[in-house]
């Protein structure tokens, strides 16, 4: 591939809901600009960017993908995003090295969570954007209600370059919005001017009027202009829709049809035209050795700095750090430093991504995207810089995962596989988290959803050949006593020689540490336990509380006191006393009313306006306490709840089917209740099972 200078690259990610036509979108680009001789298409599993088994399976994009795509002078890198929430981290990290935005919109089904979605991130973020409606060559899909949804949303900003010439019931052409011109594209792939359709004019005026209206709020002189009445040249208005989309005051609405591959030649020319080069972007981070703002820029002149957004770990094409060059011109040979990882590393070769091919480059200047080779410890969101310039950039924010189940290893000896195959998925997908919960004896699972975890087992399964069972997560329950009681155990064994005999006389009651699973003191008098066997007791109680004698959970906020008791000069042992410290503690605990005490979730859930009845409704249900609402905008609602986690299981799917992929939920441990009498019996019932 060609070297580009900064000013001739375009840092595009493509954004919108699952289903919307991206990655053919991206398909019919590389098609048109030459990448690729044959079209392909997500139900043929040949695309560029869907080049996963398990995208193919699933016929949805699962990964983010760079498609660099030589179009005229420029190098669009092209940062094809998968659609469904349940990947967002892909998106995320796709989105930190773009410097603009395509939100793909399907003229069939409109506006959807996703869309949304997309445009708040590119808010949150700042990104120029424009809007590309797809599937303009079916009979039902609307140009014009998807930008009227879009103005009705967004305001003002929205601005519509093209719209539709259909004849016959065929999409044959377009009337340009800022020449007021029709075209009508040939079998030579250009197109023919002709005059503007009569059905279309009304249309066409209106659209104008939109896009004038747009033009004139870029600045004060073009408002009085527009209000007296004056015209704006089409150079003019070219050069505000510069500006404008810039400084995301406006947004231009382009359309399509990816299977025919029309639409995407004007794309690309106001990709090239109204979208910034990475020299227009700033960049910054911090000189660790003297704490200064490193103004990175995009700067080719300045020393060597870049930003890994993204990991590839794959069995067959192996390990490649996806980086934007922040500032200088990387070439191979460089070695560069990792302020994060205290390390240098060597950079043998330069390589630029294409789906899952790796194509050498010679370097890689400022703003561009490319790809570094078996990188030894550098990880994702890890900065890399010249040592004696050492700079860290600000880590990317990536979602924390919510939803996790169990998993099991049915065969044996595959638990080392397993692990190292997780270690890295987690390496690729910073959303995918382990976490060993001991107290329960079990290892839990983290992801966005439970279609997020079922691709991982899938892909466990096909690329690393390697099976897990993904099963309900038992519940971190603890057991506790309300009342105080006073209780004793001998154990006495003999057995021929020296025997065993310990004897103990406890009280159990209710401690005022309920964080800590117990507090031991001793009061003995007299020498009934001599003092060297005090840490055997307390070691028989520190082991009952592991699993208490209710339902086999932890015990917590227990206080145990020995007093008195009893030993033999030559059968008593600290393991004697150990055991009938044990028995003790478990017939006192039964005797104390014990009680199960269950873990509660601090929620807070994000739903459109429309769907707030049916959140609550739910929530009731699930015995979530509401502690209150807040407007999050004019169409949002943050509902905060307490929920115990039990009935946390299989939220996330719920709330998908309620408010149609548009609501979000996180929440974090906030304190432990008395579980219902029937939950607890439940629990016990299943001990006694397990029994």
């Amino acid at each position: 591939m060609n070297i580009y200078t900064t000013d001739h690259i375009r840092n595009v990610v493509l954004l919108g809901h699952g289903g919307c036509g991206k990655t053919s979108l991206a398909e019919a680009m590389a098609f048109l600009a030459g990448v690729t001789k044959r079209m392909g298409s997500v139900d043929g599993g040949n695309t560029l960017s869907d080049y996963d088994k398990e995208e193919v399976k699933r016929k949805n994009s699962i990964h983010t993908s760079l498609i660099p795509i030589p179009w005229e002078d420029i190098k669009i890198n092209l940062l094809d995003t998968p659609g469904y929430y349940d990947y967002v981290g892909e998106v995320e990290e796709a989105v930190a090295a773009a410097d603009a935005a395509i939100i793909v919109v399907s003229g069939k089904t409109g506006i959807q969570s996703g869309t949304k979605r997309a445009w708040k991130l590119c808010e949150e973020r700042k990104l120029p954007r424009m809007v590309f409606v797809t599937d303009m060559d079916d009979d039902k899909a609307s140009f014009k209600k998807v930008v009227q949804d879009l103005q009705d949303l967004y305001g003002k900003k929205i601005a519509p370059f093209h719209l539709p010439i259909r004849e016959n019931q065929q999409f044959v052409g377009y009337v340009n919005v800022i020449q007021q011109k029709a075209k009508r594209w040939n079998n030579h792939g250009t197109v023919d001017k002709f005059d503007v359709p009569d059905y279309s004019r009304e249309n066409l005026d209106i659209c104008r009027e939109v896009l004038l209206e747009a033009v004139a709020e870029t600045s004060e002189e073009y408002m009085e202009r527009y209000f007296d009445g004056d015209t704006f040249s089409d150079d003019e208005i070219r050069q505000a829709l510069r500006v404008g989309v810039f400084d995301c005051t406006m947004v231009p609405v382009l359309m399509g049809s990816n299977t025919l591959a029309r639409g995407m030649y004007t794309l690309m020319a106001d990709i090239k035209k109204y979208f910034p080069s990475p020299d227009r972007c700033k960049v910054a981070g911090i000189n660790t050795v003297n704490n200064e703002v490193f103004e990175a820029d995009y700067d080719f002149s300045k020393s060597k700095s870049a930003y890994i957004f993204k990991t590839i770990v794959d069995p067959y094409i192996g390990k490649y750090s996806l980086v934007k060059v922040n500032s200088g011109v990387l070439k191979p040979d460089d070695v560069l430093y990792n302020y994060h990882r205290d390390t240098e590393e060597k950079i043998n070769k330069l390589f630029v991504m294409r789906g899952n091919k790796a194509e050498e480059v010679k370097e890689l200047h400022a703003g561009d995207i490319g790809a570094l080779p078996k990188l030894s410890v550098s990880q994702t969101t890890d900065s890399l810089s010249v040592k004696k310039s050492p700079v860290t950039f600000i880590r990317n924010p990536i979602s924390k995962p919510y939803v996790y189940r169990r998993y099991t290893t049915p065969k044996k000896g595959d638990e080392d596989k397993i692990s190292q195959a997780l270690s890295k998925i987690m390496a690729e997908d910073l959303t995918v988290r382990q976490e060993n919960d001991s107290a329960n004896s079990q290892t839990l699972l983290y992801g966005m959803s439970a279609q997020h975890l079922e691709v991982i087992q899938s892909v466990l399964e096909e690329k690393y050949k390697v099976h897990i069972d993904l099963e309900r997560p038992k519940i971190a329950f603890k057991e506790t006593i309300r009342k105080k009681v006073d209780t004793e155990f001998k154990y006495k064994k003999q057995s021929g020689g020296h025997g065993q005999y310990g004897h103990v006389k406890i009280i159990l009651e209710p401690s005022e540490e309920m964080e800590e699973p117990y507090q031991f003191e001793q009061t003995v008098v007299g020498g009934a336990v001599p003092k060297n066997y005090f840490p055997a007791v307390e070691k028989g109680v520190s082991e009952s509380v592991k699993k208490g004698p209710m339902a086999g959970y932890p015990v917590t906020g227990v206080k145990v006191t020995l007093y008195d008791g009893s030993y033999h000069a030559v059968d008593s042992s600290e393991m004697a006393f150990k055991v009938a410290t044990e028995q003790a503690f478990k017939k006192g605990f039964m005797q104390a009313n014990p009680v199960l005490l269950e873990p509660y979730a601090s929620l807070k859930v994000v739903i459109p306006n429309e769907f707030t009845g049916d959140v609550m409704g739910d929530l009731n249900k699930r015995r979530a306490r509401v502690m209150g609402m807040n407007p999050v905008d004019d169409e949002s609602q943050e509902i905060l709840a307490d929920i115990p986690y039990l009935e946390l299981y299989e939220y996330d799917t719920r709330l998908y089917s309620i408010t149609r992929g548009s609501g979000t939920f996180s929440y974090e441990f906030v304190r432990y209740e008395q579980a219902p009498d029937d939950i607890a019996q439940n629990e016990v019932k299943k001990a006694e099972k397990d029994e």
